[in-house]
């Protein structure tokens, strides 16, 4: 299901300590998300000072106002991945749960609200690992994050530590496999198979209110985009 993207990068110390000249036409904001836009849709390659400013329409100076290189704007769209999807399906792997079918649920709402996870900046920061080791050894680190929270997510609902890692990664990379398909499937033919998933990724029977809940979730969510 692709949605529309919410992005919100928060101003640095270092923009609002210093701030810039009056007639500054765009804000340290505006260049990230360009830039992250513009990863997104067309690839590492093509996050160019020159090009992301000839589309805000503004001189070079304003760059490096808020950027000492590429480099640092580049590592800026890292920590922001690092900062929404990651931290935001470690967040959802902690979240209250009665039960593990519930838990599971609080995973699934990542596939369904990209105001929690951003599917295509996934795709595009693993595009980018396969032309760079720093940022491979980054995607790394962030792949054995997510997966360390959904192990302890089965364990809190004492799973066996082998049991509870098989189980993490079916999963984790069913679920990003999973968007990586872009499938053309309607949200109701997905929700129908919902009860399906739960079983084979808990091997227990979800409650029909647990279900209930998350299908009221993601057509709301659908709604919405």
């Amino acid at each position: 299901m692709t949605k529309a993207r919410t992005k919100q990068f928060i101003t640095d110390r270092s923009e609002a300590n210093h701030a810039p000249p009056v007639n500054m036409r765009v804000t340290r904001e505006d260049w990230l998300n360009l830039a992250l836009d513009t990863l997104i849709s067309d690839g590492v390659e093509q996050v160019k000072v020159l090009s992301l400013r000839e589309k805000l329409g503004v001189s070079r100076s304003s760059f490096y106002w808020y950027f000492k290189s590429r480099q640092e704007l580049l590592d800026a769209l890292l920590q922001h991945w690092q900062d929404t999807n990651t931290l935001a399906l470690v967040k959802q792997a902690n979240s209250p749960a009665a039960s593990i079918t519930e838990a599971v649920c609080n995973i699934f709402k990542c596939t369904v609200d990209p105001s929690l996870f951003d599917n295509a900046l996934d795709f595009a920061i693993r595009d980018w690992a396969r032309r760079s080791g720093k940022v491979r050894h980054i995607l790394d680190q962030s792949d054995e994050t997510r997966l360390a929270a959904l192990t302890a997510m089965f364990e809190r609902f004492s799973y066996e530590t082998a049991d509870a890692q098989t189980r993490a990664r079916v999963l984790y990379y069913m679920q990003i496999g999973y968007e990586e398909a872009d499938l053309n499937e309607p949200l109701g033919q997905r929700m129908l198979l919902v009860p399906n998933y739960l079983k084979v990724f808990t091997g227990r029977d979800a409650k029909q209110s647990e279900i209930d809940s998350f299908t009221e979730y993601a057509e709301a969510m659908n709604a919405v985009g």
